[in-house]
């Protein structure tokens, strides 16, 4: 500030305050728009997410289940994203943050269900080693049970 001053003071250089304030405005407009248009595009988007990898494989053996499927849900059981696995078990999906539930399913195999928190520029790896049963929704329901009681009673 005490250079600003100076600045204006000095007789060989001839800045008046008007034209220093009209600068600072324009250079502040400018910075003000292109936070806007940054904030709205995909690239900020992108840099917003957080990455959800699931990895999906048969506990026996540790080869890949390439056929399972995979669903993303809100908290509250809302459906976000159905996913298949690529040749090597992995499926990948950008999420906002937040909490989310992951479950894996196959007709050949017991249901995985996870729940996970997404966070902003960050990984959240999953890996699901599928146990050889039944995922039909009624073994879904009694597992889930059977875990929730766990839980309670620090099983």
């Amino acid at each position: 500030m005490r250079l600003v001053r100076e600045l204006l003071r000095c007789p060989d250089v001839r800045v008046s305050l008007s034209r220093v304030q009209a600068i600072v405005g324009t250079l502040a407009g400018v910075v003000t728009i292109a936070g806007a248009v940054f904030s709205v595009s995909p690239l900020a988007q992108a840099f917003a997410a957080g990455e959800l990898i699931v990895i999906t494989q048969d506990a026996a053996s540790h080869r890949p289940v390439t056929d399972a499927t995979i669903e993303v849900l809100t908290a509250q059981n809302h459906l976000v994203a159905t996913l298949k696995p690529d040749p090597t078990g992995r499926a990948i999906r950008d999420l906002k943050d937040g909490p989310y539930i992951v479950r894996v399913s196959h007709p050949r195999y017991a249901a995985e269900v996870r729940r996970v928190q997404v966070v902003s520029r960050q990984t959240v790896e999953v890996r699901a080693a599928l146990r050889s049963g039944t995922s039909s929704p009624l073994d879904r329901a009694v597992n889930d049970g059977v875990r929730a009681v766990k839980r309670a009673l620090h099983f």
